[in-house]
């Protein structure tokens, strides 16, 4: 997709996932077939649900049939929260996997893997889990000093309503 149709498309598509006090992560547009694909990424602090992104997706198709964005070539509109596989990239990615078990790595000292306990402008504090008994220790990375993270699924962690109740 090139720059000026994904600044138009963003333009465009920003005031409407706002407006449903969404955050508008991501737009791609690929080819399936002789159709394009048109995939809208949206997040909020409280996950998005399904309803969400079935209103949006209305919105988002009256607005583009106003418009030429999407010029005269058929396309599919897919609107979805990011999947438990995104990368953390941006400040609020981080806030979002507050209490989560991350994998970092890191420029000068490998991998990581340790769950977020908060979270500031400058950086992360973390508890990196015991190795064989050994109780957790606490760390303290610089977003300077992260290459990559991207949250690990846990299938056994117990939600934090069930913690609550």
């Amino acid at each position: 997709m090139s720059t000026t149709q994904s600044e138009r498309l963003r333009g465009l598509l920003e005031p409407l996932v706002s407006a449903k006090d969404l955050d508008l992560e991501e737009i791609e547009v690929s080819r399936a077939g002789r159709r394009r694909m048109l995939r809208i990424i949206v997040d909020s602090d409280e996950g998005v649900e399904l309803d969400a992104c079935a209103e949006l997706s209305r919105a988002i198709s009256d607005k583009l049939d106003e418009t030429d964005a999407m010029g005269d070539e058929e396309y599919v509109l897919e609107v979805s929260s990011p999947g438990a596989d995104r990368p953390l990239t941006e400040h609020r990615h981080y806030v979002r996997a507050t209490g989560r078990l991350v994998k970092f790595q890191l420029h000068e000292s490998g991998d990581l893997v340790a769950r977020i306990l908060s979270v500031d402008d400058e950086g992360l504090d973390l508890e990196v889990p015991g190795v064989k008994g050994r109780k957790p220790t606490a760390r303290r990375v610089t977003f300077g000093d992260i290459a990559k993270a991207r949250v690990e699924i846990e299938f056994n962690r117990k939600d934090k309503k069930e913690e609550e109740a």
